[in-house]
């Protein structure tokens, strides 16, 4: 697929006009960066920040135009000041290596006392965003539907758009090669798998298709494979890679959304599927697999996690990641999971395998191929407006799992009656 118009950036266009408001997130940001160890450069020559030469480096470009986005809204604002070309790292900087000393400090960067102010000065969650069955297409459509060749460009062959599970378990080193994170993603697949209990035979239901390579494996085991996404380019690229594989007679592809489906299966996977749910929805999706699975069956999800604090203060606010990456999505804590199932259903967690030091490897190497193969993406009609707000999502999401602000669990879940 070609992009064939630029994407129109109607907030990134012009900076905002609000003096007071900028003076006051200079304040506030000048105060922040003395206590973090980076330098903060501006185009006078003035140094901030905490950090000795050689820390990492915030380059800001337009001082006037970074504070006016920042005073209009501080969690959109620098993502959108990153995206506009207001700021960028230093030179030698790495972009996650300068966000990652601020993730760290994420629930304490603002003074306590401004804090309580969070209801009045967030902005909500638009309506449209909501994840209705109508609304959830349009959510999943805004985000996997941009192009094929994008997703293609940057992960690895087996078209994996989750973490990996490296070989060294825990292990933060960021050398790996594509072919190494080829060979990871399979054995995190197969950790999906294996939970779930998927051997030949099994009735397996897959929530959440993305480009097949779920489906393909359990297959490949001999099991009967239903696979449903809401995403047409997911589905259709997904179809022709089944079919290379020789494997459509045993896999079933379905444009159909999670709440639809009718049946009963041995087991349920989804990996990283929960996130796009919505929080007012995730009855409906724990009850829906309820409802699916057989008895005896068991459920096997790879779930993004933040601590349910985080969740608790920022479930109602709307983020730069809800704006520009995943409209309608939010993160859920262990916690939160853990009281929807045993409010709504009869499955309860019965293990559990950690993973969220390898989605920060992942993310590095998607950023990685990103910037390499973003000569072939600018002539497919991405712009650079695009490339900075891809490689801001890549790196902030890499410095929340660097930091442990962002978990990411394999869950396993059976019924409370096969266990208790």
């Amino acid at each position: 697929m070609t992009v064939s118009t630029a994407v129109r950036w109607t907030s990134i266009s012009h900076p905002p006009r609000a003096p007071l408001a900028a003076s006051i997130a200079r304040l506030l940001f000048e105060r922040a960066v003395r206590q973090i160890p980076v330098r903060v450069t501006y185009p006078d020559g003035t140094v901030l920040g905490a950090g000795s030469p050689g820390c990492p480096e915030i380059d800001v470009v337009r001082p006037r135009a970074f504070f006016a986005r920042l005073g209009r809204d501080t969690k959109i604002g620098f993502g959108e000041a990153y995206m506009a070309g207001d700021w960028r790292a230093g030179p030698g900087t790495d972009l996650a290596d300068l966000l990652t000393p601020f993730a760290a400090r994420l629930a304490s960067l603002v003074p306590r006392p401004l804090q309580r102010l969070r209801t009045i000065v967030d902005k909500r969650i638009p309506a449209h965003h909501e994840n209705t069955l109508d609304g959830s297409r349009d959510n999943i459509s805004a985000h996997y539907d941009l192009s094929n060749d994008l997703f293609e460009a940057f992960l690895d062959p087996t078209m994996s758009y989750s973490a990996a599970w490296f070989d060294e378990t825990g292990s933060t080193t960021r050398t790996a090669d594509a072919g190494g994170l080829e060979a990871a993603q399979l054995r995190k697949i197969d950790g999906v798998l294996d939970f779930a209990g998927v051997t030949a035979g099994t009735r397996l239901l897959e929530i959440g298709t993305g480009w097949g390579a779920l489906a393909i494996r359990a297959a490949q085991r001999g099991a009967l494979v239903t696979t449903v996404t809401i995403s047409a380019e997911q589905l259709a690229l997904a179809t022709e890679r089944v079919a290379q594989a020789g494997l459509s007679d045993l896999v079933d592809l379905r444009l159909q959304d999670y709440r639809e489906v009718e049946g009963e299966f041995d087991a349920i996977v989804s990996v990283e599927m929960i996130e796009a749910v919505g929080e007012a929805y995730w009855p409906v999706y724990f009850t829906t697999i309820d409802r699916l699975l057989a008895p005896g069956g068991k459920v096997s999800i790879q779930a993004i996690t933040m601590a349910h604090e985080r969740v608790l203060a920022t479930k109602r606010s709307f983020s730069w990641i809800q704006k520009y990456i995943f409209p309608g999505g939010i993160i859920p804590s262990l916690e939160s999971i853990d009281h929807t199932l045993a409010a709504h259903t009869t499955l309860r967690v019965t293990q559990r395998r950690e993973l969220g030091e390898h989605y920060a490897r992942t993310l590095h190497l998607w950023r990685q191929q990103f910037s390499e193969a973003w000569p072939r993406l600018n002539e497919l009609g991405f712009d650079e407006t695009f490339r900075r707000m891809w490689e801001f999502y890549l790196g902030y999401c890499e410095s929340g799992f660097r930091t442990g602000y962002l978990g990411l669990s394999q869950l396993q879940m059976t019924r409370a009656s096969a266990w208790s």
